[in-house]
């Protein structure tokens, strides 16, 4: 029977003239190992916890060379990637999500830009810079990048692959039923990096340049800078790929997690855990890291693995409803990969290499008093003692960039903030400072303003009166 639907199904996927023959074996390979249901399943009692030879602590790592020259021959082994797939409708927003304003007018692609090259000229290195774009962001992403036609750094831009969504009562392309719009393909989650550096050529021109690794994140982690100490250690111990990791917080408990399995490290993802373990997963206790995505992996590797179609991630299967269609997306994810590589680590780094912006809350954290911003860097600021970060909850009226920034006349103080729950039509003046616990409630059909100035600290507050 399912060598029945991938024979329709294969059939149908050569007729598509929109995409590359190695789009089409790729997207097949992907299905037929969907279909033959041959996954690994997870045995739960032979998980173990990692040891600290497999994810190694960040603290324990040697210095980098302080010599100029022997950190720009390291520097110029690297080339940096930015995962610019997805676009910003979450935040309301048209267009690649790297193009949101996150601080002094600087884009999350400005602050990348600036980064790099503070590198190269500080040091005299190469370090060039890829974006993974989608179909997506293809288009605005190329005319973006012209911005920087002057600026010092080669910047390459590839696509990763464009795949058919699947009708799921008939297993065939949306596009060859007719689906001529960009609804009808989707792209195959970030695990499809590996052969889209291959198929693009891109792996082949950085191989010829030198460069040994590559350093992957996703463009909207502003934690994700080059790390010196990172790179020196990898290059030295000769691993082929490095899963940057942070200690679990309990707004972090659905992260994927590195665990130690028949004498490999691999990757654990919540979709994988069985019903019956998922607490046990969430817990803070047991599983005490989660992956941030940023990942070191080495290009010799990925061309060999490439090369024996070794790579093969977990698929991870997404069903949506798209136009009133039941339709299926296979995907998989770049930190699955691990388990392919040789001598392959986990690095539990800072809680600062992890600042991803997804939502408003988090544009708030990053615009506050709680960072600045020096050479495209964003560092958090020294007066807060607290190692974790404020926790933030805004109403669906802050959820759109465009609305959260007209709601604040300025960005108040939060450096002695502990958390903020913002509920209904409240408006922030200039000057505000926020301290402890603060919950502010605009009752249904009443406009709230909070005056330029006000110092609020441990309250609850419901209308003026409360101020």
């Amino acid at each position: 029977m399912a060598d029945e639907k991938l024979a329709k199904l294969r059939e149908a996927v050569a007729g598509l003239g929109q995409i590359s023959d190695n789009e089409k074996s790729g997207f097949i390979s992907l299905v037929s190992r969907y279909l033959s249901g041959d996954e690994e399943h997870i045995e739960w009692p032979k998980i173990h916890t990692p040891t600290d030879e497999v994810v190694v602590p960040y603290d324990t790592l040697d210095a980098p060379p302080e010599d100029l020259e022997a950190t720009k021959a390291l520097l110029n082994k690297l080339a940096v990637l930015k995962l610019n797939g997805g676009l910003g409708t979450t935040m309301g927003c048209t267009g690649p999500k790297s193009v949101i304003e996150v601080r002094n007018g600087f884009t999350f692609l400005d602050l990348i830009v600036l980064q790099i090259e503070s590198l190269n000229k500080k040091y005299g290195s190469n370090v060039p810079l890829l974006l993974m774009n989608s179909f997506n962001t293809h288009d605005d992403t190329l005319k973006i990048v012209e911005k920087y036609a002057n600026s010092s750094i080669d910047i390459h831009t590839f696509n990763q692959s464009q795949y058919p969504r699947v009708v799921a009562d008939e297993f065939l392309p949306w596009p060859s039923k007719g689906k001529t719009d960009k609804d009808g393909w989707y792209p195959p989650g970030h695990g499809d990096i590996f052969p889209s550096l291959m198929n693009s050529g891109k792996l082949d021109l950085l191989l010829s340049q030198g460069k040994e690794y590559v350093f992957i994140a996703n463009s909207d982690n502003l934690g994700a800078i080059v790390d010196m100490k990172i790179l020196n250690h990898l290059i030295h111990k000769q691993n082929e790929y490095c899963m940057e990791v942070t200690p679990k917080t309990l707004a972090d408990v659905k992260g994927g997690t590195l665990i130690s399995y028949e004498g490999r490290v691999q990757l654990l993802e919540i979709a994988q855990v069985p019903d019956a373990h998922v607490d046990e997963f969430k817990s803070i206790e047991k599983f005490k890291i989660f992956n941030t995505n940023n990942l070191w992996v080495n290009l010799k590797a990925v061309k060999r693995l490439v090369e024996a179609d070794a790579l093969k991630m977990e698929i991870i299967p997404n069903p949506k409803e798209v136009d009133g269609v039941k339709v299926l997306q296979l995907e998989t994810a770049a930190g699955a990969a691990i388990r392919f590589f040789d001598h392959a680590i986990g690095m539990n780094v800072p809680r600062s290499r992890f600042l991803p912006v997804k939502a408003t809350s988090d544009l708030q954290l990053v615009q506050s008093d709680l960072y600045t911003l020096v050479d495209g860097f964003v560092t958090r600021n020294s007066a807060r003692t607290d190692p974790s970060n404020p926790s933030i909850e805004l109403g669906p009226e802050f959820k759109k960039v465009g609305s959260f920034l007209g709601r604040f006349k300025s960005i108040p103080s939060i450096v002695e903030l502990d958390s903020l729950k913002v509920s209904g039509d409240v408006w922030f003046g200039s000057g505000i400072v926020l301290k402890g616990k603060v919950t502010i409630t605009a009752k249904p059909g009443v406009k709230l303003e909070i005056p330029d100035g006000a110092v609020i600290e441990n309250k609850d507050i419901n209308g003026v009166e409360d101020l």
